[in-house]
């Protein structure tokens, strides 16, 4: 019987197997897709907030900040890309009352890094954001962060200190019994004492399987576009406008690895599983950005993408064991939950211990995963052109060209303790494929690597057949693009 079975591998699910597994538990993780991180921790923003926004009287508020602080250290630790580039909530009224109240609402919850600052410090903070801007809300500890890197570093440091990772269990009924729980999935059964529900955007459905229906999941899409690498450097801190009842609004931001991004956009309404993108929704999300930095090059698009948030009718998050005893939930986890999720994490042990779990931390606990890759700068393609040409097998054969991993990084990354099944999978390790081609280029090259690896054939178009979404192209991009310049 295992101590504690974790329903769900998004950031949440991971980091609490992850702090678990410092204790000495039997941990099960399970998750219903192919891979960890595979929802909303894949496509979102991948902002660490300041923790201002979320109300003091929220639980959301009270946590965004404990967790925010952590990410340092974790990074540290797990080497997934974390960078402090502190954020701005601007706006071009004279007026400062929002960006008082916001400033106060973030010292109710524990900040000390805010400040409201003029045009001069915006300039100097941020030279090519548009002239019109008055104030801000400056907070110097925020960042940007590779969430889907994040869980999976998680993911392999909890197997590493003990704990089990089950994929493609998707969980169809939990049964309450006197010593504990038994979880089916379509694959198998398991036994554990405490359940903990972090399952997403499922969690309502996880829930109703114990007889808890206090809350639903009402999913709400957010639409991005990301730009090539390097678009991003002019842009050094994280741009919010104000924020309104649908979230932060459009946010201009460069990714940890200095891709140009930006949304999202907020629809509610839609279906759990509805990753499409939609031009309209997207030359929308461009208008409302010409308005903060109007330098946007259409020709440096390389994708867009759609993530879905977990929110709950009581819109906070949900973190609390239930009238049945032993079972966990960890629900309506929306934005700021990538930031929150260590502070989550934490209060899940003291919820485990105050219910009578015994904690007992390991001595031989290894906080440590070393990187499967690091941020480096992009050489010229002549310079790197002889590596590409290497054959198989080479020490130093780059097998992506757009973003330089070399085929040594993608072998590290399938024989970390969780098998990758696609091609997709070893893009959120190593980036390969998350370049200017989009994998054209590298695509059979990665599944030449798989195949030697595992000895196995693996379908190049797993990830297409599976995703069931229509993308925005280029080419519509473009269009939209001359279609403004005519007019």
């Amino acid at each position: 019987m295992y101590d504690v079975i974790i329903i769900g591998a998004g950031i949440v699910g991971t980091s609490i197997a992850r702090k678990l597994s410092r204790y000495d538990l039997n941990v099960l993780l399970l998750e219903k897709d192919v891979d960890v991180s595979m929802g909303s921790t894949k496509a979102n923003s991948a902002i660490v907030h300041g923790g201002y926004a979320e109300k003091h009287e929220a639980l959301k508020g009270r946590l965004c900040y404990k967790g925010r602080v952590q990410f340092k250290k974790l990074n540290e630790e797990l080497n997934f890309g974390f960078e402090e580039t502190g954020s701005l909530v601007i706006t071009s009224e004279d007026d400062t009352t929002e960006l008082e109240r916001l400033m106060e609402n973030g010292i109710k919850n524990g900040l000390d890094d805010l400040s409201i600052i003029g045009p001069e410090k915006i300039r100097e903070l941020e030279p090519e954001l548009s002239h019109d801007i008055k104030w801000a809300l400056y907070c110097e500890g925020a960042g940007v962060c590779s969430p889907y890197e994040m869980a999976i570093a998680m993911a392999e440091n909890a197997i590493e200190n003990g704990a089990t990772l089950k994929l493609e269990n998707k969980v169809e009924n939990i049964i309450k019994e006197d010593d504990g729980f038994t979880v089916k999935t379509d694959k198998d059964e398991y036994k554990g004492r405490y359940v903990i529900n972090a399952a997403g955007l499922y969690a309502d459905t996880i829930s109703r399987m114990v007889g808890v229906d206090n809350f639903e999941i009402l999913p709400r899409s957010g639409e991005y576009v990301l730009f090539t690498r390097g678009t991003g450097k002019p842009i050094n801190t994280v741009i919010f406008q104000l924020p309104t009842k649908y979230g932060k609004g459009v946010l201009v931001a460069s990714t940890y690895y200095d891709n140009l991004l930006i949304g999202p956009d907020a629809k509610d309404d839609v279906a759990k599983e509805d990753t499409s993108t939609h031009i309209d929704r997207i030359t929308n999300i461009f208008e409302q950005t010409k308005e903060l930095y109007d330098k946007i090059n259409p020709m440096q698009f390389i994708r867009s993408f759609t993530g879905i948030r977990a929110r709950s009718n009581t819109d906070d998050f949900i973190v609390e064991e239930t009238d049945v005893k032993g079972f966990i939930n960890v629900a309506g986890i929306q934005s700021p939950g990538i930031t929150s999720s260590p502070a989550i994490a934490d209060m899940i042990v003291d919820i485990l211990e105050e219910s009578g779990l015994d904690l007992n931390e390991k001595e031989d606990f290894n906080p440590y995963r070393k990187p499967i890759i690091t941020k480096k700068p992009l050489k010229p393609l002549k310079e790197i052109q002889k590596f590409i040409e290497l054959p198989p097998g080479s020490k130093d054969r780059i097998v992506c060209r757009c973003e330089q991993v070399r085929e040594d990084e993608i072998v590290d990354a399938l024989h970390r303790g969780i098998k990758v099944k696609t091609v997709d999978g070893v893009k959120r390790r190593t980036r390969a494929g998350m370049g200017w081609c989009q994998g054209t280029f590298c695509k059979s090259r990665v599944i030449e690597v798989m195949e030697r690896e595992y000895g196995e054939k693996i379908d190049p178009d797993f990830d297409i057949e599976h995703s069931g979404v229509s993308r925005v192209e280029k080419s519509d991009i473009i269009e939209y693009f001359n279609s403004i310049k005519e007019e």
